[in-house]
């Protein structure tokens, strides 16, 4: 057998830790950032308060009747009014029935033809209209 001097025995074992150590590093990194378990979920939950509550959407062919937490703004040109019914064509060429009601907010009263914008229920209750 060949006998390894010392010093090289250092310099294989040091090269060794250091290609382990590279290997290694990124693995435990990953590991790190990793969520811990469902209690770091069920206390992240808990710091961020009570969630408010989401409204059911209405059913196919219903509507809402009063006003409610807002969903999205629609704005365009009215197209129809029928009754308690508009008909607004948006920007992009959609048509969307609204519903108004005596909790509406109107800024004036619309005609046909008219530019408008209205914040709406999911249930498509405007809940202002100008």
């Amino acid at each position: 057998m060949k006998k390894v001097d010392q010093k090289s025995m250092l310099t294989i074992a040091a090269a060794m830790i250091a290609a382990a150590a590279i290997v290694v590093t990124p693995v435990m990194a990953k590991e790190s950032k990793k969520p811990s378990s469902a209690k770091s979920a069920a206390a992240a939950a808990a710091s961020m308060g009570t969630v408010p509550a989401v409204q059911p959407v209405p059913k196919l062919g219903k509507h809402d009747e009063k006003p409610g937490p807002a969903w999205k703004t629609v704005g365009g040109t009215l197209k129809e009014i029928k009754g308690n019914s508009y008909t607004v064509e948006d920007y992009e060429g959609n048509q969307v029935k609204l519903y108004v009601g005596q909790g509406t907010k109107h800024i004036k009263q619309k005609k046909v033809g008219d530019t408008v914008r209205a914040e709406i229920t999911r249930g498509g209750f405007a809940n202002s209209i100008q």
